[in-house]
């Protein structure tokens, strides 16, 4: 990749990969609904990751995750998981509070934080 990846791209990558999996393409208004951004921020943003070689164009204008994507996005789930499982089991906070505080967490946090949490909390 030829740049860092922003916590907003990332968002993008973990919603394409919840809506086609590892292989199964996703339209642009499916991403844009699910983010609920208009479907030209969708479109640039897509077009980006698809620079970076994280997304792949199908035909009819459908999207999927690049084997890299897929890589990307598998690690932005996991860490998004860790988070939110400490955030419900350790910390005791509800769901949703944990939900939209591991979607923050999960951009910012180094990998070995990560891995010294997921130790933790086994």
């Amino acid at each position: 990749m030829s740049s860092k990846i922003t916590p907003s791209l990332e968002d993008y990558i973990e919603t394409i990969y919840s809506l086609g999996g590892a292989n199964d393409p996703v339209r642009l208004t499916d991403i844009s609904s699910a983010l609920g951004l208009s479907k030209a921020s969708a479109s640039r943003a897509v077009q980006t990751l698809r620079g970076e070689g994280l997304v792949e164009h199908e035909r009819y204008g459908m999207f999927m995750l690049s084997a890299l994507g897929l890589a990307k996005a598998k690690e932005v789930v996991h860490r998004h998981a860790i988070f939110k499982r400490f955030l419900m089991e350790t910390l005791q906070l509800p769901e949703e509070i944990a939900e939209r505080d591991a979607c923050r967490i999960e951009h910012v946090i180094s990998p070995q934080t990560v891995a010294a949490l997921e130790r933790f909390l086994d």
